[in-house]
């Protein structure tokens, strides 16, 4: 199977920046809990003009890995694995069953609960560290099961995406919103007049973004709108969507995502951590992710695989999709995102915050394991056929 380079790029970037992840969030744990824990814990809350520090990142920063999201969503529907619609089907049903489970799962188990509105929090897949757990298994994985996962994390995102649109938007000020979704408009036409020059496009997202900001969506979903809006020619290296994506994977990978974990997960641990994630939402969160999470990605897959919708690569097997599934359960930077619109109270953000890290922890080590054995088990047929021949 043939592997784009921006593909290789994609891979390499997000599997060694999921490791940083992996070293930001022990090190913003173990600082937060230190002597100097209060001061960190102010420092996300200076206030930056208009702005504090932590929603300069979250609503500013993290406007750039959507944009990220939506540049690789529309190089996959152009010309990746999205491109192709019966290859496609595999990990949009997998995705689709991946995010329908755990927020069921979720919705059970709140219901009736004023933190009903977290169900949307166990429904993402953390890209980075998802890949960043594939990537320690070297070279027994196969290109088709890296590429299944990406597919499936990347439309997981895009669904992420709708559901901050849709439900997480509180208050609307239609005027900014019309403004933003005219400059968007302004750009599609720029791109229909085949105008390839960048700024023009940078300039349009910067001021849609504040609009957006103002309006009362979320200004993040900017990112994948001004995606769609920049130009990408299929056969073109050269064309200003491969040309911004090229240079986003490092920044987004190695800044943007390290410090949202340096800044989002500076949670105090209390002495009652097993009381905080035995609560109703933590609860709703780990089931969702460890459970809900492979349970969705594999009965989707498998449904589609027998009605004959879709089919099974040969590369990889169905215990393989087991742990690719449990590798969707790694949650932590989507989740962690939707938690801060979901909750508005501290200890519950906290505590969901907590909830994630533990249950992505326990769902990255299981498919890691799963994925260990399955590779491992597929392997051994093809070694000893090699020995007898």
């Amino acid at each position: 199977m043939k592997i784009t380079k921006l593909y290789k790029e994609f891979f390499s970037s997000e599997k060694a920046g999921g490791l940083i992840l992996i070293v930001c969030t022990i090190f913003s744990l173990l600082i937060s809990n230190s002597k100097i824990g209060s001061d960190y814990l102010h420092l996300w809350h200076i206030y930056l003009g208009p702005l504090s520090l932590g929603h300069w990142i979250n609503d500013g920063l993290m406007t750039l890995f959507f944009l990220l999201i939506g540049l690789e969503l529309e190089r996959e529907i152009y010309k990746g694995e999205l491109s192709k619609f019966k290859d496609a089907l595999l990990p949009i049903f997998a995705a689709i069953g991946g995010m329908l489970f755990p927020a069921a799962i979720y919705f059970f188990i709140n219901r009736g609960e004023p933190t009903l509105s977290g169900t949307g929090i166990p429904t993402a897949t953390d890209i980075a560290f998802a890949l960043g757990i594939l990537s320690l298994l070297g070279n027994r994985v196969p290109v088709s099961l890296k590429i299944f996962l990406t597919a499936l994390a990347v439309i997981d995102d895009l669904g992420a995406i709708i559901i901050i649109s849709v439900f997480y938007t509180k208050t609307l000020l239609l005027t900014n919103l019309f403004i933003s979704l005219a400059i968007f408009g302004v750009l599609i036409i720029l791109n229909r007049l085949r105008i390839k020059n960048l700024i023009p496009y940078l300039i349009g997202g910067v001021l849609m973004w504040y609009f957006m900001l103002n309006s009362g969506v979320h200004a993040t979903i900017t990112g994948v709108l001004l995606a769609f809006a920049i130009p990408f020619r299929r056969n073109d290296e050269k064309s200003p969507s491969f040309a911004l994506q090229h240079y986003l994977h490092k920044p987004v990978a190695f800044f943007v995502l390290p410090v949202f974990a340096l800044a989002n997960t500076a949670i105090l641990l209390s002495s009652n951590v097993s009381e905080a994630l035995t609560l109703n939402y933590s609860l709703g969160i780990a089931a969702g992710l460890v459970i809900g999470k492979p349970l969705g990605i594999f009965i989707s897959s498998y449904l589609a695989v027998k009605l004959g919708i879709t089919k099974l690569p040969p590369e990889f097997n169905w215990k393989a999709v087991v742990g690719v599934g449990f590798l969707g359960g790694i949650g932590f930077t989507m989740s962690i995102f939707i938690t801060l619109l979901a909750f508005e109270e501290e200890a519950i953000i906290n505590n969901a915050k907590l909830a994630i890290l533990v249950s992505s922890l326990i769902a990255g080590i299981i498919g890691f394991v799963a994925l260990k054995y399955a590779l491992r088990e597929r392997s051994e047929p093809d070694e000893n056929l090699e020995e007898n021949t």
